[in-house]
């Protein structure tokens, strides 16, 4: 078995993926924007979610991430989200020793990415969702194999970025047409290109 990695997130315009649920969901460093996603959701985006949702058969989350699901979704198993995270193997990335309450849930080790990494050899599907910290960790790794960005025309001007000043350079290749839905949102799926970015300089001839 050779299973793929996604990595799904909203994100503004301007980079930014904390929180786009609701306003208490993470407030590090005074974000004051949470839920920012909310007022602009739309019916496209749902199903393909779903979609994606559907096909899982593992679920990665980065230790935040992971206490807002573990208290929110083993109550909410009457609809199909719920119920698909209840019945898949859950895995966490953390440096401490979080709480592992949600039946399921294995705590990854210390190299997480590499453990992430050899998740494909158990699992068909495995999606990480949200978990923006953690998230930087798999793209500087590229431990990953595709990800897949719902980009939104929001400008929020603060907040944690998907590539902050820092990340590390790569670059990367859209493998399928983008998406759009009704609240302009677009559906951008990137997979790792290999390489650094290169530089050279525009002529008129180009």
């Amino acid at each position: 078995m050779t299973g793929r990695i996604f990595i799904d997130l909203f994100m503004t315009l301007d980079g930014v993926a904390q929180a786009p649920g609701a306003p208490d969901e993470d407030t590090s460093g005074g974000f004051p924007y949470g839920g920012w996603q909310a007022p602009v959701a739309d019916e496209l985006v749902g199903r393909e979610v779903v979609a994606g949702i559907e096909q899982l058969d593992a679920l990665v989350l980065g230790r935040r991430t992971y206490d807002i699901f573990a208290a929110y979704w083993p109550n909410h198993t009457d609809n199909m989200i719920g119920k698909r995270f209840e019945a898949v193997p859950k895995y966490v990335a953390s440096r401490g020793a979080p709480e592992l309450g949600w039946a399921g849930t294995t705590q990854l080790g210390p190299d997480a990415a590499a453990d992430v990494a050899a998740l494909r050899e158990r699992h068909e599907s495995i999606h990480v969702i949200g978990s923006i910290d953690f998230v930087q960790t798999l793209l500087a790794a590229e431990a990953y194999d595709e990800l897949v960005l719902w980009v939104y025309p929001i400008v929020l001007g603060q907040g944690k970025k998907v590539f902050p000043d820092g990340a590390t350079p790569a670059n990367l290749r859209l493998i399928a047409p983008p998406t759009a839905g009704s609240s302009g949102a677009v559906e951008l799926h990137y997979a790792p290109a290999g390489g650094q970015p290169q530089t050279g300089v525009m002529s008129a001839d180009d």
